[in-house]
């Protein structure tokens, strides 16, 4: 019998903003925090909830893979536009951007290969 892969359901998308204490949180640079929701057997994080403080930054990274965004609550800005609750994004391998969020947001990322900073 084949091996199945674990499975893993988010429910109710929008109330996650209302339950970020059922969520265990690193640091991944000043203002914003990760919580590891999937990473694949080489250890990369494929699947993620991003909680970024009023003002926070992410400087200018290069997609080597295909990116997902879903804003869930608040808004970022890139040098594109300003995305608020509701958006999802897709970056596709190549693109670069950074990241500002003058108010503050909560996202779901999901990550086909990581990220390099410029």
């Amino acid at each position: 019998m084949a091996e199945r892969a674990p499975r893993l359901v988010l429910k109710d998308l929008a109330s996650i903003p209302l339950r970020l204490g059922e969520f265990a949180w690193e640091s991944l640079g000043p203002g914003v925090e990760l919580s590891r929701l999937y990473q694949d057997a080489a250890g990369n994080t494929k699947l993620a909830l991003l909680r970024y403080a009023p003002g926070a930054t992410v400087p200018e990274h290069l997609h080597t893979g295909m990116e997902y965004i879903q804003i869930l609550a608040g808004s970022q800005q890139d040098e594109r536009g300003v995305y608020r609750a509701g958006t999802l994004l897709v970056s596709i391998p190549g693109t670069r951007h950074s990241i500002a969020s003058p108010e503050g947001c909560i996202a779901l990322a999901m990550w086909e290969a990581p990220v390099h900073f410029v």
